[in-house]
């Protein structure tokens, strides 16, 4: 069977935490006091909802795999008590049951927007944040002990953090952008620039905890001694790639910042919003494939040796 069950699964379960989390946020920051009108944060409630299920199920899934993995047998074949005993004796196991905990309670909290969606979207977030955390114990920041693990873990939970928040805004502003024009009123126009605004702000931030928390975990991973050999093998070419297209999502988003928002802007104030609106979709739709691919390239890695560890 391979390796690809187990990096289809991390690759989604990458993407659905980081969505759940990211697009909590998003309707915090972006969406503050707007949580009821059309299109406004209360509107992700079927995505934060369809996100914790899909989350419960990847987590489960996800889990069968490792435990499959670790007997060298079928995930049909695999016994309820070796899965009960790798998930309360391991750490990886350990923190899967605390994801499992958080997302249960974040699919309580969706449920719960339509009563109190600024408290709703609160508590999705912090949840979801927190299963979005337990990854790090299932990739290469738990492969170091002492100081130096726990710097690496630490790293590795902030990096996921910047990045749900980057994907969950892109998927928030496809949201709010790609509404039908003939339903895409002047209100709801003036909530997608306010929105764009508001990722700008704290996009500085995610774009600067990226680039020093990747600065650490490549220097972990790789290592000074193999930065020469990284084109050579297979670990540092899908490294490269991922670089490569991290570079091409903050020119995506620099263009929009400086640029396309700007000029969406500009095309409110004068009643003709087609044309900015159709380039800001394209932008953002490139920029979120960007990120899609980004993604599977992490969930590849975490399959690999790095460098580093001399496998």
């Amino acid at each position: 069977m391979g390796d690809w069950p187990i990096i289809f699964t991390r690759f989604a379960l990458y993407a659905d935490l980081m969505l759940l989390f990211g697009l909590a946020a998003f309707g915090l920051y972006a969406l503050r006091g707007a949580e009821r009108g059309p299109g406004g944060a209360i509107a992700f409630r079927p995505w934060l909802a369809g996100g914790a299920v899909a989350g419960l199920l990847l987590s489960a899934a996800g889990m069968l795999l490792l435990v499959a993995g670790m007997l060298g047998a079928s995930p049909f074949e695999v016994d309820r008590e070796t899965f009960d005993m790798v998930a309360t004796g391991t750490p990886v196991g350990k923190s899967w049951l605390v994801r499992v905990a958080m997302l249960g309670l974040a699919l309580l909290a969706a449920f719960a927007a339509g009563r109190g969606p600024a408290a709703s979207l609160a508590a999705v977030a912090l949840l979801s944040g927190v299963a979005l955390s337990t990854l790090a114990w299932t990739g290469h920041g738990a492969m170091d002990e002492g100081m130096i693990g726990w710097a690496h873990l630490g790293a590795d939970i902030l990096h996921l953090l910047a990045s749900g928040i980057w994907i969950g805004a892109l998927i928030g502003l496809l949201l709010l952008v790609f509404r039908p024009l003939d339903r895409a009123d002047a209100a709801h126009l003036r909530l997608s620039r306010r929105a764009l605004d508001g990722f700008s702000t704290i996009g500085t931030v995610v774009v600067g905890t990226l680039l020093i928390t990747g600065l650490v975990n490549g220097w972990l991973l790789v290592g000074p001694g193999h930065l020469l050999d990284m084109a050579t093998g297979l670990y540092g070419q899908l490294l490269l790639g991922k670089l490569a297209l991290f570079v091409a999502m903050l020119l995506l988003a620099a263009l929009n910042r400086f640029r396309l928002t700007p000029a969406f802007a500009q095309a409110l104030a004068t009643g003709d919003h087609q044309a900015a609106l159709f380039t800001l979709r394209r932008s953002l739709a490139v920029e979120t494939g960007c990120a899609v691919a980004i993604l599977a390239s992490v969930a590849w890695l975490g399959t690999l040796a790095p460098p580093a560890s001399g496998l």
